[in-house]
């Protein structure tokens, strides 16, 4: 087990804090919004969405950062000073991205120095920082000419090209994109329409989609403490196309229905709204993750059966009952929320596709005996890559003869004002 350096900045310095979860994903392996909880209570509220705005930006646009540090400095930071290539980042970051005045970026950035306890690198930081702020205009054009400006990795733009050659250059745009924020409106309290009219009754705009009835996209991002009665449960954020998942499984009252690898718990909440009276059972692997759901389905005053439980392995809890319908949210690539993980393009590795592909078979193939005579499963994922979905499919109708696919499958790719990359394919069991 790799042990992370925990610093707990004194005096409180924000660009410490962020090189540290810079740090933490990139050296360190931690997911971003991992990384981030661990140092939620070194931040001050009034500084939590420049933090956010910070690491998720430096996320995605991490090999211009790179290409500028590299065109600066005659030689990388290494070992214990490694984190201070990271505070450079944000310092260059905030100077490009942000309304943070250039003098104040400089300044903070370079104090960081100390808090992080390098005091020898403060001389070197703040003219890696003022030689940034002379060259510039330069250094951007020659970014844009010899630089990495797909901000991929270049496994990926490969994959992605050759899945959809006509598109590939818009999906890339697109993952380098902040995401819209969507609502889903429960419809036990509100229709959408006067949940809209609730939010313009706190100056908050949206957009409702003539296709979904439970979506309403935010003109602009809020926090979810600012949406009318979300304690209460009347809202939930949860992006358009994974909406999508329980329209699809059309749950209906008094069903046994498995939602399986459920956490954080946004599809098995969907469900129990669309059929409250449905007998629900939410599985998943990691016991913390778990804790998720029991707090949605606690916060829109729901009730389901949750468990920890290995999708390989459902002889060890399923305990032999057979479900009406199953939702196989499966482990995969995450190559379709990329906008919303950023992270994602620099701790996904290729090798990890096949390793994915192999345990999504797996998990297909163990629960389907599971599923009744008569039942529906819709295997899911929030990838974009055909081996995960399309070619999986493929693979498991071609030796399970008693499945069969309901319509066409669904591969949305992600769009500007419109949902992420998300798969689905319905099967029945004939």
């Amino acid at each position: 087990m790799v042990l992370k350096t925990q610093i707990k900045p004194k005096p409180y310095n924000l660009r410490a804090i962020c090189s540290q979860i810079i740090y933490d994903v990139l050296d360190q392996g931690s997911s971003l919004s991992s990384a981030l909880s661990q140092q939620a209570n070194n931040i001050t509220d009034k500084d939590r969405a420049l933090v956010q705005e910070i690491c998720f930006g430096i996320m995605r646009v991490l090999p211009e950062l790179e290409f500028y540090i590299q065109s600066l400095m005659a030689k990388p930071l290494t070992g214990k000073n490694r984190i201070i290539h990271y505070l450079l980042m944000v310092g260059i970051y905030q100077i490009l991205y942000t309304r943070v005045p250039e003098h104040a970026a400089v300044g903070d950035t370079v104090n960081g120095v100390n808090v992080l306890r390098k005091p020898a690198l403060k001389g070197m930081v703040n003219g890696v920082l003022r030689t940034f702020l002379r060259e510039k205009a330069e250094l951007t054009q020659l970014f844009l000419a010899k630089g990495n400006t797909s901000l991929h990795p270049s496994w990926l733009v490969k994959r992605i090209k050759h899945a959809y050659p006509n598109d590939w250059q818009t999906i890339i745009d697109n993952n380098n994109q902040k995401p819209p924020m969507w609502l889903r409106v429960n419809r036990q309290y509100y229709s959408v329409p006067d949940y809209q009219m609730l939010l313009q009754s706190q100056n908050i705009s949206s957009t409702s989609d003539p296709q979904l009835s439970s979506a309403l996209q935010l003109d602009v991002p809020v926090g979810v403490n600012k949406l009318p009665e979300f304690e209460r449960g009347v809202v939930t954020v949860q992006d358009r196309s994974a909406q999508q998942a329980a329209f699809l499984l059309e749950p209906q009252n008094g069903e046994l229905i498995l939602d399986l690898c459920a956490a954080p718990g946004g599809k098995t909440t969907h469900i129990l709204e669309l059929a409250p009276q449905a007998n629900v059972l939410a599985v998943d692997i990691d016991p913390e993750r778990v804790k998720r759901i029991d707090e949605n389905l606690s916060r829109l005053k729901l009730n389901a059966q949750v468990i920890v439980g290995d999708g390989i392995a459902p002889e060890q809890w399923a305990h032999g009952q057979q479900f009406d319908r199953i939702l196989l949210d499966a482990p995969c690539s995450a190559t379709g929320v990329i906008r919303r993980h950023p992270d994602i393009k620099w701790l996904r590795r290729e090798s990890d596709i096949a390793e994915l592909v192999q345990l999504q078979f797996q998990i297909l193939t163990n629960i389907w005996p599971y599923l009744k005579s008569g039942g529906t499963l819709i295997y899911a994922t929030c990838s974009i890559l055909p081996d995960e979905n399309r070619l999986q499919i493929e693979r498991f109708l071609a030796i399970v003869p008693d499945a069969k696919l309901v319509n066409d499958i669904i591969q949305y790719l992600p769009t500007i004002n419109g949902g992420d990359g998300f798969f689905y394919a319905k099967l029945i069991k004939t």
